[in-house]
């Protein structure tokens, strides 16, 4: 296992593997006020209900109980409400800290939060933010340039990624610079749509990303939406790593085979005892 490991510290410090942070990554995370913050799709769900659960059908999965809530209450409520949850006071996680580190020029963040965007606060970089149901432009993101002396975000175009140092990819969006989130299954609906025809990423990330690896982190494959964003974000992957202590399902083992994924059989919490 330890040669694995060293395998993946390589592979992040030169660039060829690229980390891919998933929901789990906030597995005993608390805010400071001891509320735990969602780390997977129940959770999730207790918290945009109250912390009471929703009826079996909508329990399936979040993005289905999100649609339920944007259709009762509106798409600004949906938004207040995913806002309040990751604006809420808590710590960076010990992953994200632990990989930021290792100074990875491009990072995809499928979370919410804004935890990676305040730890490379005090350098440069650029932030790509997924959007969904754009009406006036096919390309379901935006990108930003960060300006480290005002400590804030300017809307850029996609010319300025060359001369990129570091690039932050968001594609579920984030609650800065504005709350923006790509979280119901309308949502899902308009951006795999367009993802397929191309245009949920800048043209520069279609080439850098031709045979790198995948360190999926906290991501879970046992959701057809999970499954099907990590097989646009990583199309043209040279395989990777999953780190998960977890039994795989029928649907996980044959995404995990057909993206010829090594599963690293251990928690997070002992990943990160073994790379440090």
């Amino acid at each position: 296992m330890s040669e694995i490991i060293e395998e993946i510290k390589k592979e992040l410090r030169n660039q060829t593997t690229v980390p891919y942070f998933g929901l789990g990554i906030f597995k005993d995370i608390k805010t400071k006020d001891g509320e735990q913050m969602p780390y997977d799709s129940d959770s999730m769900i207790l918290r945009m209900n109250n912390n009471r659960p929703m009826s079996q059908r909508l329990m399936f999965e979040y993005s289905r109980a999100a649609m339920h809530l944007e259709e009762r209450r509106g798409v600004q409520y949906l938004t207040q409400l995913v806002n309040s949850i990751y604006a809420q006071d808590f710590e960076p996680t010990p992953l994200q800290k632990m990989i930021i580190n290792m100074q990875p020029i491009y990072i995809i963040d499928t979370n919410r939060d804004s935890k990676i965007q305040e730890l490379l606060a005090y350098e440069p970089h650029c932030l790509i933010l997924g959007k969904s149901r754009i009406m006036a432009d096919k390309n379901r993101y935006e990108t930003y340039e960060y300006d480290v002396e005002n400590k804030k975000y300017f809307l850029v175009e996609d010319n300025v990624l060359d001369d990129a140092k570091k690039i932050l990819f968001k594609p579920m969006g984030s609650i800065l610079p504005e709350p923006t989130f790509v979280i119901s299954d309308a949502d899902y609906v308009d951006w795999l749509t367009e993802a397929m025809g191309g245009f949920a990423l800048p043209p520069i990330l279609k080439t850098y990303r031709k045979t790198k690896k995948y360190l999926f982190l906290g991501t879970s494959f046992d959701r057809d939406t999970d499954r099907m964003v990590a097989n646009e974000l990583t199309f043209d992957s040279a395989g990777g790593y999953v780190i998960t202590d977890k039994e795989l399902g029928k649907k996980e083992k044959k995404f995990v085979e057909k993206h010829n994924l090594v599963v690293v059989d251990m928690s997070l919490e002992d990943f990160i005892k073994e790379f440090v």
